[in-house]
């Protein structure tokens, strides 16, 4: 059997080069850059560095067309559904016209009133010139204290009491004193949508999916004369209006079913309509619904979604020393979520939730109260 060689080399003297080879290049870009806090996340921080400048520069800048987008998004939507869906089951029935109107509009409010409070409310900012009682760290941008639970918003370029993220489409972050209105306006607009898409099935299906109003239209005439044919087999032109040999004998009359025109179809521009009402509705459900999902799982377990991340590392720290990390701002799910929404000091769940409240979180955002603490009433703080 030949042995390959190259320039006096066998294959395996050729493999073990390639080998040391590729070790000492390795050394090499290690021992270059060596540093105690490389690691693959910090890796991709600087991969993804233009990214980040990017979205600290002009997030802020492009925040007031999102905001706009929002509300122009949603007026077509509801007029919309005014101008097709209120007359379609005004005729349908007016008595579930009546319910329908009444669940939407309460949707309605609902979404315009969380949206715009999200949008206006500041979400919290440490104070200035004031020593604080309870600081956990120093912001290195701010130079400043930073009490618990807060974080630095690059976008805003202040720290955030209790910040969650900054939202474009919100131009305003969410934190302290409007996670609320950003929660329940993500909530009553995924219900809105699905309130549509319920509403509007027997409208689509009747328009869209039967594909109503396209009447047939003859583009080309026929052009021609009328022929028959002799015993023969030879064609002969038909030049008397009678359709029969027989001169004596009348015209033939065909009495033929005439087509009906539906007038109840809708025209090219409401067709186009519905369509882009049920792509939007469809998108937003599929968008907004996870999102309010993941957000619902962040407070049953009593944190942001900044936290998420921190508790997620120091889980898996603890875990290889062998020790279970306890969050400690989660006192249950009950509890989380009634701290939360504000459900304390009386607070009902059908005013508060179900119909738009002004009340503000309890507490200043300063401090916050901890399962390692004494037991406390639900009036909390």
């Amino acid at each position: 059997m030949a042995r390959i060689t190259w320039r006096g080399h066998s294959s395996q003297e050729l493999l073990s080069l390639c080998r040391l080879r590729w070790s000492y290049m390795k050394h090499c870009w290690h021992s270059l850059t060596f540093n105690a806090h490389m690691n693959s996340s910090y890796a991709s921080d600087v991969c993804l560095t233009p990214i980040f400048w990017f979205v600290d520069n002009y997030t802020h800048c492009l925040g007031p067309f999102f905001v706009v987008g929002v509300a122009a998004l949603t007026t077509s939507v509801v007029s919309i559904a005014y101008w097709i869906g209120l007359p379609f089951w005004w005729a349908k029935s007016q008595l579930v016209t009546y319910f329908l109107l009444v669940v939407g509009n309460w949707l309605l409010l609902n979404v315009i009133f969380h949206y715009v409070m999200a949008v206006i409310t500041p979400a919290g900012n440490p104070p200035e010139g004031v020593s604080l009682v309870e600081a956990v760290s120093m912001c290195g941008k701010c130079i400043a204290p930073k009490p618990p639970r807060t974080h630095h918003c690059s976008v805003c370029n202040r720290c955030i009491l209790k910040m969650d993220h900054h939202c474009p489409w919100l131009n305003n972050c969410v934190g302290y004193a409007n996670h609320r209105y950003f929660f329940l306006y993500m909530m009553y607009t995924t219900l809105g949508c699905l309130f549509l898409i319920l509403a509007g099935l027997e409208i689509g299906h009747k328009y869209l999916w039967l594909d109503h109003g396209e009447s047939w239209t003859e583009v080309e005439p026929l052009e021609g004369q009328p022929v028959k044919f002799n015993l023969s087999g030879h064609i002969i032109p038909v030049t008397h209006p009678n359709e029969y040999d027989d001169f004596m004998l009348p015209p033939a009359v065909h009495n033929l079913p005439t087509p009906l025109v539906d007038t109840d179809a809708p025209s090219p521009g409401r067709r186009r309509a519905l369509w882009f009402m049920a792509f939007t509705l469809v998108s937003v459900v599929l968008a907004l619904g996870s999102l309010s999902i993941w957000h619902a799982k962040l407070i049953t377990r009593g944190e942001t979604s900044v936290e998420s991340h921190i508790n997620e590392a120091e889980r898996k720290r603890l875990l290889q020393q062998q020790r279970i990390y306890i969050n400690p701002y989660n006192f249950g799910t009950k509890k989380n979520w009634k701290l939360f929404l504000g459900l304390v000091r009386g607070r009902s769940f059908w005013r508060t939730v179900l119909l738009p409240s002004w009340h503000r979180p309890e507490g200043t955002g300063l401090s916050f109260h901890t399962v390692h603490d004494a037991p406390f009433e639900d009036e909390w703080p």
